[in-house]
């Protein structure tokens, strides 16, 4: 393997940085139900002071062609290029807390290389813990608090938080492979999986980036700003509320999801790890397309911000 630190390019008086602090890793890749990763880092930063510690090389990870970059046509001449970028960055939360948050696209390419310039950047700053966070679709309501399946070697974390432990084979991405390899090394690491509704994942859905924060707060006691995505995120579900309520197909799909959620939290203490998903019926099948998905998506599949609402959200 080639020099981990081939692949990123320290910034200036580096060892100014504190040693000891805890790392927070949100990667926009192969799933962000919801927009929770990419909100997260965004809202982060915007609120968040911050500067840059590490930049990682756009040209030996990414796949243009698979996730092109923006640039602006104006008229007759290109303007306003937005590259893709992958950064670690030191940033205090609102008390002032300082911590070290990974953030960018997923690298496409040499996961091996990555990982081990993560793993030699957690040891150049001694960092304390690592927590990194995604979102994947689950058939679950929008009317209940967002669950989390939670995965690393903090057992405190699992036990008190993780509301679904399955035994199942999953696509990984980029991260999975750098916890993989801290749990070998006894480092203390968590990842959080976010269950958003599937019906909104295609949606930029505040309630997940405010799920996202709330993770990360538990794992390592950072505080996040979170007034401003609260309040848009009462507004959303009021709006998806009132579309249910105009649609009786649709309400009585959501209310079906709801039992089963429901159901399956009111067990779930009795049982063990081998929990079976909250969103099967009873027989342990998954609710049909023809059940689920056609009428969900017809009335809640919302464009991500910037986009025209489609017709059956006018205004949202």
């Amino acid at each position: 393997m080639k020099d981990p630190a081939e692949l990123y390019e320290l910034a200036d008086e580096v060892g100014l940085i504190p040693q000891g602090l805890p790392l927070v890793a949100a990667l926009t890749g192969f799933t962000d139900a919801g927009g929770a990763v990419s909100q997260l880092g965004e809202y982060v930063l915007d609120t968040l002071n911050s500067r840059v510690v590490a930049e990682f090389d756009a040209d030996a990870l990414l796949d243009y062609r698979a996730r092109r970059p923006i640039i602006y046509f104006d008229q007759d001449h290109l303007t306003d290029y937005q590259p893709q970028t992958l950064r670690l960055y030191l940033v205090n939360d609102e008390l002032g807390q300082p911590f070290l948050l990974l953030h960018g696209f997923e690298p496409d390419f040499k996961w091996e290389q990555f990982t081990a310039a993560v793993l030699q950047l957690i040891d150049l700053f001694q960092v304390k813990t690592t927590t990194w966070v995604h979102a994947i679709p689950m058939p679950v309501p929008h009317t209940r608090p967002i669950g989390v399946t939670v995965s690393g070697n903090r057992i405190e974390l699992t036990d008190a938080m993780s509301v679904w432990r399955p035994h199942t084979q999953v696509p990984s991405n980029a991260l999975h492979l750098v916890e993989y390899r801290l749990a070998e090394l006894g480092h203390p690491v968590t990842g959080f999986v976010l269950l958003i509704p599937h019906y909104l994942a295609d949606t930029e859905y505040p309630s997940a980036a405010v799920a996202s924060l709330e993770s990360i707060s538990a794992a390592t006691g950072l505080i996040f700003p979170t007034d401003r995505l609260r309040e848009e995120g009462r507004e959303f579900l009021t709006k998806i509320g009132q579309q249910v309520e105009s649609n009786p197909e649709l309400e009585k799909l959501v209310g079906t999801l709801e039992e089963r959620h429901d159901s399956y939290m009111q067990n779930s203490g009795l049982q063990n790890a081998g929990l079976r998903s909250p969103l099967t019926d009873e027989d342990g099948e998954l609710p049909s397309a023809d059940e689920i998905a056609a009428e969900l998506e017809n009335f809640l599949a919302i464009k991500r911000r910037g986009d025209d609402a489609s017709p059956g959200f006018a205004g949202l």
